[in-house]
């Protein structure tokens, strides 16, 4: 028989992970087998300073927070050593984040993920990874914005130059 006080801890961690599943604008999750202790180091940290809560869980604590989650279809993903990346706020940065260190590190390897309460499969991950992040979209949106009255103001200048130089010949 399991020890009372375990079985409370293990469904603590259910309850957490279904709760993370539920307020995650994207979790992505990974096989980190074969990468080393720094290599772990400093893809933990790029995820910290993003934001991004990344943890090492069992794939059968998981299988039930998805399932109280509504989210089985995910449990495909969920074989072998996995890690979990949650991010809260925004929906780029974790698969922006795991897929250049999946480049750079063949040992890390994107295994799926639930973006905004749907599952979705490596492909849409690795399309997701390649937008813009949340400020570099808002920064073309101005510059779009911006181009129209930028515009007007140098067709302004131009015409009041233009006038100058007939006034003063």
């Amino acid at each position: 028989m399991a020890n009372a006080k375990v079985l409370q801890e293990k469904q603590q961690v259910v309850s957490d992970v279904t709760a993370k599943l539920r307020d995650s604008a994207s979790t992505i999750v990974a096989d980190y087998r074969g990468l080393n202790v720094a290599q772990v180091t400093e893809l933990r940290k790029r995820l910290r300073e993003a934001g991004v809560d990344f943890q090492v869980l069992k794939n059968t604590l998981v299988r039930r927070a998805t399932a109280e989650a509504g989210l089985t279809d995910l449990d495909s993903a969920l074989t072998g050593p996995t890690a979990v990346a949650f991010s809260k706020d925004d929906v780029v940065v974790a698969a922006k984040i795991l897929s250049e260190f999946a480049k750079k590190n063949d040992a890390l390897q994107v295994k799926g993920g639930v973006v905004e309460g749907r599952v979705v499969d490596v492909a849409q991950i690795k399309a997701l990874a390649d937008l813009p992040s949340r400020e570099g979209l808002l920064s073309m949106l101005l510059s779009v914005l911006q181009a129209p009255i930028r515009n007007f103001a140098l067709a302004v200048k131009a015409v009041s130059e233009k006038q100058e130089g007939g006034a003063q010949a």
